[in-house]
């Protein structure tokens, strides 16, 4: 899709750029070496891309790193770090010495993190890069801002499924700004790649996605320069480039046996030597594009939540309406679905803001790096689909915890056996343990659609990865409208001076702690309910105070028995040192289709069954 020309932000002579490489070779082997690893061939063979991209093509500022009216780079080819780290410092960007590359403490890492002020999101785990590049080209859609995304794959990680997705997506909503180019030096890490140095392969595939496809030799200046005035007028666009690896040393070029391997001192010296030492220096201009972004959401008024006592509503479809009131309040707040925006509740958004509603159709991984691109811009994505869904996307989830992004809301719904007919595939049951296991995140899981509401206006004003699991059938009301629901805290439904026992429960298994509350009642065992809506963090003290105040703790939950609430409730007790029995009640059995209601009974999360552990519990010696 064509666009409004722009002018080179510079034009630098062609020797000069092929200086800049040579010296970006340099700085990578000598930065490898003195690290004793890294990839410095990977590096090399790209050398002259990147030399040619910042010195010559983006609108950037060596010394503003957050600034927001400027081109970006990202590096998807995340092992080629190297590279990125020297050609900042070839530009004068401030950051810590190169002999610093890899040690501990340093921001120059192995691979891309935001731990340096240049980086937006991490990369390394290959095939993320561009879905990113989509994001942050869409954050600067929304805001205004004609920026160019620039994005450097490798030829080994297009055989990802992911890259297609980001490919599709790009061309179908137009990102005319996003420029990929893809580093064809036909090596892996163990051989040839799988067409070796065939850039027409790839260019034939990106086109077919509706992409501008131009290929080139990588190593010739000219060639590059013109494909980039190219490419960044007629975008999408890519830039294939037919490239060697370990390019400019003799004895590296093209040797199978050398990636991610660094020179030692002898054959450092030796590279250095053929490479020349050129005094040349060029200065990059600072260009900005124009622009801002949208002011981040603060102080947002609380959501007024009203339902009549008698209403029974899914928690999705209460997800659904919060999230159109936090619409209206939240300017930087984007929504992002997986054409599933009927059953997850987004379509109320999308009706009401659809400026900010990305359709990701069903391309989950792509979906979670358009959202990460979008959070590194400072938007405050939330990304919705079935829970099950969403596990597809579970690399891309774990690289968007290390990205340490500001706010990144997942929610996902049709969880558990409780589901019914559609099956064990639909089946979010591995979704408690994705997100409990990734470092900072918070995980909510509310239980009606009071909950529901004010933990979504929770989800989104919390800051790093926060996970809200919504479930399909209707529930009842539990608490009124005014009822508050802090991060970390849980609630105590039924509780007496006599309590023998506690049942934890969250989302649709609370209903059934509370009729099996009443059976054991009537057979005279009085026991604590607590709603854990807060899975991580867990509300500590309340757990606490119930296992020094009873005699054992009974978990239920709708998810597999093996890192959920159950477990959680578990270590957290572990670290108190009361020796209170914890019995959990989870899916154990190969689930199938049937009727909620015979699900839940069928596979041992029922209210009976909540009955006969407590029992069983409650005969057990010594307890």
């Amino acid at each position: 899709m064509s666009r409004t020309r722009r002018v080179v932000p510079r034009a630098v002579d062609v020797s000069n750029l092929e200086a800049v490489a040579t010296r970006l070779r340099r700085k990578v082997i000598d930065m490898t070496t003195e690290a004793g690893s890294g990839h410095p061939t990977s590096c090399l063979s790209c050398a002259d891309l990147v030399a040619a991209v910042f010195f010559s093509e983006m609108r950037w500022d060596p010394a503003t790193p957050d600034a927001v009216d400027t081109d970006t780079f990202i590096l998807s080819k995340g092992h080629a770090a190297p590279i990125l780290w020297a050609v900042l410092s070839e530009a004068g960007a401030a950051m810590e010495p190169l002999s610093s590359l890899r040690r501990f403490g340093s921001t120059l890492e192995g691979h891309p993190t935001p731990r340096s002020p240049w980086v937006k999101v991490s990369t390394g785990s290959l095939g993320q890069g561009l879905s990113v590049a989509n994001g942050i080209a869409l954050a600067n859609r929304m805001d205004g801002i004609d920026a160019d995304v620039f994005c450097l794959l490798g030829d080994g990680e297009c055989a990802e499924g992911a890259v297609w997705e980001a490919a599709q997506f790009a061309s179908a909503n137009g990102l005319s700004n996003v420029v990929a180019i893809v580093d064809v030096n036909g090596l892996g890490q163990t051989g040839s790649t799988a067409y070796g140095r065939d850039t027409n392969v790839f260019a034939r595939r990106f086109e077919a996605f509706g992409w501008n496809a131009i290929e080139i030799d990588g190593h010739d200046m000219h060639a590059i320069r013109g494909a980039l005035f190219k490419a960044r007028n007629d975008g999408p666009a890519v830039i294939v480039a037919n490239t060697v690896k370990g390019k400019g040393v003799s004895f590296l070029e093209g040797a199978e046996d050398m990636h991610g391997k660094p020179l030692d001192a002898e054959q450092r010296k030796k590279a250095l030597e053929e490479l020349g030492d050129p005094a040349i220096r060029v200065a990059v201009v600072p260009h900005r594009v124009g622009g801002a972004r949208t002011p981040t959401s603060s102080n947002v008024p609380r959501l007024e939540v009203s339902y009549k006592p008698d209403t029974a509503v899914a928690t999705r479809e209460a997800f659904g309406t919060a999230l159109a009131k936090l619409g209206g309040l939240m300017p930087d707040l984007v929504v992002v679905d997986g054409d599933v925006g009927n059953s997850t509740g987004t379509l109320t958004f999308a009706k009401d803001h659809a400026k900010r509603f990305v359709q990701a159709y069903i391309a989950e991984q792509n979906m979670v790096g358009i959202a990460m691109g979008l959070a590194s811009c400072g938007k405050r994505p939330v990304v919705a689909s079935f829970a099950a869904f969403l596990t597809r996307a579970a690399d891309f989830i774990r690289m968007a915890s290390h990205s340490q992004l500001p706010h990144l809301v997942f929610c996902g719904s049709h969880v558990g056996v409780s589901i019914g007919e559609d099956g064990p595939s639909q089946m979010g049951l591995e979704d408690l343990s994705l997100f409990r296991a990734l470092g900072h995140s918070t995980v909510l899981y509310p239980a009606d659609a009071v909950a529901a509401e004010r933990l979504t206006e929770q989800a989104v004003l919390t800051e790093g990865i926060v996970y809200l699991r919504t479930g399909r059938p209707k529930t009842p009301l539990l608490y009124p409208n005014d009822a508050e629901f802090p991060v970390g805290g849980s609630k105590t439904l039924r509780t007496s001076y006599g309590d023998a026992f506690t049942i934890v429960a969250a989302g649709i298994t609370v209903f059934e702690a509370l009729a099996a509350h009443d059976q054991l009642k009537e057979e005279g065992v009085a026991t604590r309910v607590i709603d854990a809506y807060s899975v991580k963090p867990l509300d500590g003290e309340a757990l606490k105070k119930a296992a020094a105040e009873t005699r054992g703790i009974v978990v239920v939950e709708d998810h597999w028995i093996n890192g959920g609430l159950g477990d959680a409730v578990a270590a957290e007790l572990a670290q108190t040192g009361y020796a209170v029995p914890v019995r959990r009640l989870a899916i154990t059995r190969q689930p199938q289709s049937g009727a909620p209601r015979t699900l839940i009974e069928n596979f041992g999360i029922s209210a009976q069954d909540i009955v006969r552990e407590v029992i069983r519990l409650s005969g057990e010696p010594n307890i």
